[in-house]
């Protein structure tokens, strides 16, 4: 159940199909923001790690739920949830 609202608001707000450049980009970028989330983690660059890794989830999300991969998407999504979480509290200075 909860599986098939997450892909309706995807399906809502993303397409369900991209091309496989397009597809190859994304994974291109997140592999990006995965290095200099590293790179902000070793350096100790906080909050800058969370603002990395924060999309890098989406992406892997995204591209996860393109090919119904629902292990990663899954996995993703429960990291984006704590990101958000600690963006939040970033923000509201709890």
């Amino acid at each position: 159940m909860v599986d098939s609202l997450v892909n309706s608001i995807f399906r809502f707000f993303l397409p369900s199909q991209i091309s496989l450049k397009s597809e190859k980009n994304l994974k291109n970028i997140a592999l990006l923001l995965g290095i200099l989330s590293a790179i902000a983690i070793i350096f100790d660059w906080y909050p800058l790690t969370m603002f990395l890794s924060f999309p890098f989830c989406l992406i892997w999300i995204y591209c996860a739920w393109l090919h119904t991969e629902p292990q990663l998407k899954w996995v993703n999504l429960i990291f984006l949830l704590i990101y958000t979480y600690g963006i939040a509290r970033y923000f509201l200075g709890v």
